[in-house]
């Protein structure tokens, strides 16, 4: 039987590890490539980091474990270029990979839908500005937040140092009672070993950048996978497989 790779294409380094973990439950090899900038969370450096150039290089590095699908696992970095443009940098990724790609934002879409939820609200560790173009991402794609805080953290290696603990404080503390789920979207965050201790203290769904990211990458690969403790998410048998 054929065990699916996915292959993600990872800025820096921050929270990565949270890929082997998933990798380790999973029936399915999750390689990472790294590619590199500045990890300010701001427009400027996140076009540059989600650029062409850049995502090709991060497929040139995934090549030789023979993915099925590649997925950039940034969400930021995807959804500052807007619905549209970061339509074009998948497929720009799909083709220089030759196989099919996605990206953190377009995962979070995906989830939600796979979930028939329709409001959310929206924990982002980013500053404001950058926040607030997840939300009108969102939006486009017919998901309403109903609420939104920012963290305000500048920097993708200060939001890996967040604990467990600060994690689960983050999401208590800013969830909304209108919302149907709770989205968390940064790859930076270590959110895997909390999804269970979120979900319980929230008494709903929580979707985090990673665990989509991996969701969405298995997905496309025609694969349902079933974890429950990665999250409501993992624990639905009957999912959208259609992209």
């Amino acid at each position: 039987m054929h065990t699916p790779t996915i292959g993600f294409v990872y800025p820096d380094h921050a929270a990565e590890d949270d890929y082997p973990r998933a990798a380790a439950v999973l029936d399915a090899a999750l390689p990472v490539a790294h590619i590199y900038g500045t990890d300010l969370h701001a427009i400027a450096e996140l076009l540059d980091l989600g650029s062409p150039e850049k995502l090709r290089a991060g497929a040139s590095l995934l090549a030789p474990q023979q993915p099925d699908v590649v997925v950039w696992a940034c969400t930021s970095g995807s959804f500052v270029y807007g619905p549209e443009g970061a339509r074009r940098q998948v497929e720009s990724l799909a083709e220089a990979a030759g196989v099919p790609a996605s990206s953190t934002s377009f995962a979070f879409v995906e989830a939600a839908r796979a979930l028939d939820i329709e409001r959310v609200a929206v924990v982002a560790s980013y500053p404001e500005d950058i926040a607030r173009l997840f939300v009108d991402f969102l939006a486009d794609a017919g998901i309403a937040v109903v609420s939104m805080s920012s963290a305000g953290i500048d920097t993708a290696a200060e939001v890996g140092t967040l604990t467990p603990d600060q994690v689960l404080t983050l999401a208590v503390t800013n969830d909304h009672a209108d919302a149907q789920a709770l989205l968390i979207p940064d790859t930076a965050m270590h959110t895997l070993e909390v999804l269970p201790k979120l979900e319980a203290a929230l008494g709903k769904p929580v979707l985090t950048a990673n665990q989509v990211t991996i969701w969405e990458g298995l997905r496309l690969a025609g694969v349902t996978p079933y974890a429950p403790e990665f999250g409501t998410l993992f624990a639905e048998r009957s999912q959208h497989v259609d992209h």
